[in-house]
């Protein structure tokens, strides 16, 4: 039983990651080039600081 709320936990983990990369790659994808630049992402960055975003919920 204890088990199962471990892995339901992990699964819940990988979800919470999942939505927050997709939500920092279309975020930052739908800005201009002026605009990420200003925050100092390049394009070619942003798949980057989505994995980051993610890692770090």
């Amino acid at each position: 039983m204890e088990t199962d709320m471990l892995l339901w936990g992990l699964v819940a983990k990988q979800i919470r990651r999942w939505q927050a990369y997709r939500r920092t790659l279309v975020e930052l994808s739908q800005l201009d080039d002026r605009t990420l630049a200003d925050i100092n992402v390049s394009r070619g960055e942003i798949t980057s600081v989505a994995r980051r975003a993610a890692a770090a919920a």
